[in-house]
């Protein structure tokens, strides 16, 4: 799943029950929106939008003596300065239309009860959720005492992009995060498709 931030909230998600989300509120404040959430809306745009995968930004040198200082991938993702930092190196180098938020789809699931690890291969859930009971530990998210370092990340980028640009975030949706909590990693998640 995908979403940005706009100044009439959170695009595909109804606000209207929420209080007003800072960065929402930071978003309307600017005087026009970003090219890419304006096409997004359907609006006339002067050109198309251009933005890159997050994982565009692994070629680069800069993330690359980052990765070596900074090991662990959950660790670049889950402090503040380090994602936003990581989200902002693609776009000062080369000013695309979207700031995608370095991050993992699984991010959610240790909140839920779920913990993961990420080596070199990917993600690994260790052990896979196979049983009943194991299922039975999972538990509703609470993002905000879960995952703070999202919110963060995404209100530092939104104050560092100024509106120059929209801030992207992502999670996987729940079939992703169910296959990858029934399979434990990436290279088996076909094989559970089919049972």
């Amino acid at each position: 799943m995908v979403g940005f931030v706009s100044g009439q909230g959170v695009i595909g998600r109804k606000t209207s029950k929420r209080k007003t989300d800072p960065l929402v509120k930071m978003s309307a404040e600017t005087s026009e929106a970003p090219l890419l959430v304006r096409a997004a809306r359907g609006e006339k745009v002067e050109r198309p939008p251009v933005w890159m995968m997050r994982q565009a930004g692994r070629y680069m040198k800069v993330y690359q003596e980052l990765a070596k200082k900074h090991p662990s991938f959950r660790e670049r993702s889950e402090i503040p300065e380090l994602s936003t930092e990581i989200s902002l190196q693609p776009w000062e180098a080369f000013q695309p239309d979207g700031v995608i938020l370095f991050s993992d789809i699984l991010t959610p699931l240790p909140g839920m009860g779920v913990n993961f690890d990420i080596p070199d291969k990917g993600p690994v859930i260790e052990p896979p959720l196979r049983t009943k009971d194991d299922i039975d530990q999972v538990h509703e998210l609470d993002p905000t005492s879960a995952t703070p370092f999202v919110g963060k990340t995404l209100r530092d980028l939104t104050k560092e992009v100024d509106g120059k640009a929209a801030i992207l975030g992502f999670v996987g949706a729940p079939y992703t995060l169910a296959t990858y909590c029934v399979e434990g990693r990436k290279r088996l998640a076909r094989e559970m498709d089919r049972v």
